[in-house]
């Protein structure tokens, strides 16, 4: 079993959870976070921290289709982040967004540390 990142995440991007996790396995896009799902050690220790829930077991229905993007974009195409940052300016407008996916995921790389 593994955590993942939904598109609750998209265009908020709070980093409360890369700061807990003890295997550093979060990776940083232009608007949003994903996880390596071979490198997390499903402590759980992340998904209590995400604010706004953005953080599900791969046991829930929703993870589901999640699985594959943190799995893709954690291998190489975005940088790791290991450090709390700020999280994107209009975050809390955007946490309750839907079709975030859709309308607003990028595939651009972030800053990583």
């Amino acid at each position: 079993m593994t955590f993942v990142v939904t598109e609750v995440c998209i265009k908020c991007k709070y980093t409360d959870c890369v700061e807990v996790c003890p295997v550093d396995c979060f990776y940083e896009g232009e608007n949003m976070l994903v996880i390596n799902p071979d490198e997390c050690i499903d402590c759980g220790v992340c998904e209590p921290e995400c604010p706004i829930e953005a953080i599900l077991p791969d046991t829930d229905d929703e993870a589901e289709k999640w699985l594959e993007v943190n799995k893709k974009f954690s291998e190489g195409l975005w940088p790791n982040i290991t450090e709390k940052k700020d999280e994107m300016d209009g975050a809390e407008e955007m946490k309750d967004v839907s079709n975030k996916m859709e309308e607003h995921f990028s595939e651009e790389p972030g800053e990583g540390d």
